[in-house]
């Protein structure tokens, strides 16, 4: 029992997923009334692997093999039942053109699902067997990005007039799908890993010197930030840049908005951005830029391990090598700064020195 290909691409979405619904919850009635165990196959996925001579497809969206789920096996029992309370969750939703959150589905069962990954799973399962993103289930993740700079642009009814006030936050929206009417007068994206950077620019009034665009996820970017960014670079054309701690999270944070989640790894393809340029914190940056040895931090033993592992991702050998260096360098080196380490000379040499000669002197990998 497999997700069908969609029948019409001038079917609405919500139609063709409707049907999808019907048509899975037929055959898998259908199997039980007839005594047999229903059998679910769900595609695969994966953003990266671990082969040495990376000759992989981890970037071509498609499966890699299908996992089986059958109620003879025990544990797979409970997952197919939050899948199908899930799955008539969506159903309603799409029905009466509502939305709601994995949060808001979570606490419709708490005592079934036990815990918010469970839900996670079970909306990622729905997406591989209906084929189609996760907002087009109408489940929406709570905003958590921000965004400000030379841009405005239109969500539903709302207007986000960046330009009018350029170092001035704005959430970035929820329903990505529903922006139009970009205006933009940038040179070029700056993604921030974490809000007191974002803020540090801001204060600074750094796009009132340099035609940008500044976006942060605040950590781990949630979905609406990575299709947000995904949406601005596919629309406007310009170079985009990140800048991250000098620490393996940082790292891994960097590699989602490029390469995507293994999580998400079925939808990698509305998600990451391959344009995407690392701007810093490098760990040579801790010599060039004179960052005192009290700024350095010991790598911790989940650090090290946390980095070897990444170090075995197919991507950084295919796709970065240069990158692979630089965390090979990391782990040689065994210290880690942050990004505001180095602004300990002036406050401001963040955004006075080094993200703009870093710019304009294209140092960036």
């Amino acid at each position: 029992m497999e997700g069908k290909s969609m029948k019409s691409e001038s079917q609405p979405l919500n139609a063709i997923l409707l049907t999808k619904i019907k048509e899975f919850t037929r055959d898998l009635l259908l199997n039980l009334s007839n005594g047999h165990s229903p059998i679910i196959l769900l595609d695969r996925f994966r953003n990266h692997c671990i082969l040495p001579d990376s000759n992989c497809f981890c970037s071509s969206n498609l499966p890699c093999g299908k996992q089986v789920l059958t109620l003879c096996k025990e544990t797979h029992v409970h997952r197919l039942d939050v899948m199908l309370r899930v799955l008539l969750i969506v159903q309603k939703l799409l029905q009466e053109n509502k939305h709601c959150s994995k949060r808001d589905i979570y606490y419709m069962h708490p005592s079934v699902f036990l815990d918010q990954s469970v839900v996670d799973r079970a909306i990622n399962d729905i997406c591989v067997l209906m084929q189609c993103s996760r907002h087009n289930l109408n489940v929406v993740s709570a905003g958590n990005g921000l965004v400000m700079g030379w841009i405005r642009f239109v969500e539903g009814k709302k207007v986000f007039d960046c330009i009018s006030s350029p170092n001035t936050a704005h959430p970035i929206p929820v329903y990505v799908e529903e922006i139009k009417d970009i205006v933009n007068v940038a040179d070029y994206i700056l993604v921030v890993e974490k809000e007191s950077v974002f803020q540090r620019l801001a204060n600074d009034q750094f796009c009132n010197a340099n035609r940008c665009i500044v976006i942060s996820g605040r950590g781990y970017p949630d979905i609406p930030t990575r299709r947000f960014l995904r949406l601005l670079v596919e629309n406007l054309h310009i170079p985009v840049y990140c800048l991250v701690d000098c620490d393996p999270y940082g790292f891994d944070i960097l590699t989602t908005y490029k390469f995507g989640s293994m999580q998400m790894a079925y939808d990698t393809k509305h998600l990451r951005v391959p344009e995407i340029s690392w701007l810093g914190a490098f760990p040579s940056d801790s010599e060039k830029y004179f960052v005192p040895k009290q700024c350095l931090l010991p790598l911790t033993a989940e650090d090290k391990r946390k980095i070897k592992a990444m170090l075995l991702r197919c991507y950084l050998q295919r796709e970065v090598p240069q990158w692979r260096l630089e965390l090979e360098m990391m782990l040689e080196k065994g210290v880690k700064f942050e990004i505001e380490a180095l602004s300990v000379h002036a406050l401001s040499f963040l955004t006075e020195s080094y993200i703009p000669s870093k710019i304009h002197g294209q140092v960036n990998i």
